[in-house]
């Protein structure tokens, strides 16, 4: 399909080169892709991007690679070598922006960074994600999501209880928030930008730095009382006993949400426990612990799914724990299309997550699987090498 491009949705038109790899620029790019953005992935032939060996694999095809990198292009150039770097910037003069991935520095000494980049194409954007930026005294260090994690402070509020060692969260924080999203924020911030004074520009994510916001509550607590804030005793990661995760009768969990005094108060009266009505008066950490226990006490009268029925009946904010296996029987998600069910070439039918933004007037949809290794070599570099840049 030498000329395939996603045909709907908000980014249709726009071009992307992608050099990134492993999973935070992958991801932000697919999202994009999936938005309609034409997304041309470029892997060296000797070194195609290493999420591809991460198993487990599905007739050959790693799953990883396949969860994000739908809808995209793929070609093989290599970009170290002079000749490469010729054909790189033919195309840099046909796109709207470059994604990459790499440390500072390295696209320079290749003789493709943003500045070389410009002189071809003015209207070019460049955006590079790293773990701790361009600039500092960490920039060119080696890092991962669990790195960022602990620089930034995140790390040091997650976990049940303040004695214990800080939790690893079991989804990539910082790889996916401070590097995927805040990529694809970086992207169209800097698009809407170029809209008004015609010029592209380099944006620099920093994973870290990104990933910060996500301490904009327990911060602002610090900044306001001097008190570090504790593992497990903040009001919104452990400490009330009516916003929590508690066991039900069939080893299942329940996530009680009743913040507010109407739910709370909703939630007692069902349980008949009016006496609990007043838990915003108990200050000591032991009365909140036994409040805790009477709770986890009458949620083990029941099993999850009951639990879930009466949340649903009386909308008291309880809701079921799921695991993965159970997301795609869920009639709300499956309502949302979140998740979706392809046919690759060569994988077969796959599941994956489907695509989160819902538009009403240019609806977002994956445009094909990921492809193979390759795949959209010849059409691209026989295609749009020759054609000249876009006005």
């Amino acid at each position: 399909m030498p000329d395939r491009k996603p045909t709907t949705g908000p980014l249709v038109g726009l071009r992307i080169l992608d050099l990134t790899r492993l999973l935070p620029g992958p991801l932000g790019t697919m999202l994009m892709a999936d938005m309609g953005a034409e997304v041309i992935k470029i892997e060296l032939p000797h070194a195609p991007d290493y999420v591809r060996a991460f198993p487990p694999y599905v007739q050959g095809e790693s799953v990883n690679y396949l969860a994000y990198n739908r809808s995209k292009r793929s070609v093989l150039l290599d970009y170290q070598t002079p000749e490469g770097q010729d054909k790189f910037l033919a195309l840099v003069k046909t796109a709207d922006v470059v994604v990459e991935q790499f440390r500072p520095g390295y696209l320079t000494r290749l003789g493709i960074d943003y500045p070389v980049a410009r002189a071809v194409n003015p209207r070019i954007i460049y955006v590079s994600i790293t773990g701790y930026g361009q600039t500092g005294p960490y920039a060119n260090l080696a890092g991962h999501d669990l790195n960022y994690l602990a620089l930034s402070g995140v790390l040091s509020l997650t976990g049940e209880t303040p004695t214990e060692a800080p939790t690893i969260p079991g989804v990539q924080l910082a790889d996916i928030a401070g590097g995927s999203y805040m990529g694809v924020m970086a992207v169209l911030s800097a698009l809407y930008a170029r809209e008004r004074t015609g010029e592209g520009q380099h944006v620099d994510v920093s994973m870290t730095d990104a990933v910060m916001p996500l301490l904009s509550v327990a911060y602002a607590s610090f900044a306001g009382t001097s008190q570090v804030p504790e593992r497990g005793t903040m009001p919104l990661s452990g400490g009330l006993p009516n916003y929590g995760v508690y066991q039900c009768r069939d080893g299942k969990y329940i996530a009680l949400g009743t913040l507010e005094p109407k739910f709370w108060e909703r939630f007692c009266t069902l349980v008949n426990k009016p006496d609990w009505r007043m838990i915003n008066t108990y200050q000591s950490p032991a009365q909140l612990a036994d409040i805790k226990t009477q709770i986890q006490g009458v949620f083990a009268e029941k099993d999850r799914d009951e639990w879930t029925q009466v949340g649903l009946e009386q909308d008291i904010l309880l809701t079921p724990v799921y695991g993965l296996n159970e997301l795609e029987n869920d009639p709300h998600l499956q309502a949302r299309g979140m998740i979706l069910r392809e046919t690759h070439p060569v994988a077969g039918p796959i599941h994956s997550i489907g695509v989160p933004l819902k538009f009403s007037a240019t609806p977002a949809q994956p445009a094909w699987p990921a492809p193979t290794l390759g795949e959209d070599t010849d059409a691209v570099l026989g295609h749009f090498l020759d054609k000249p840049a876009e006005p």
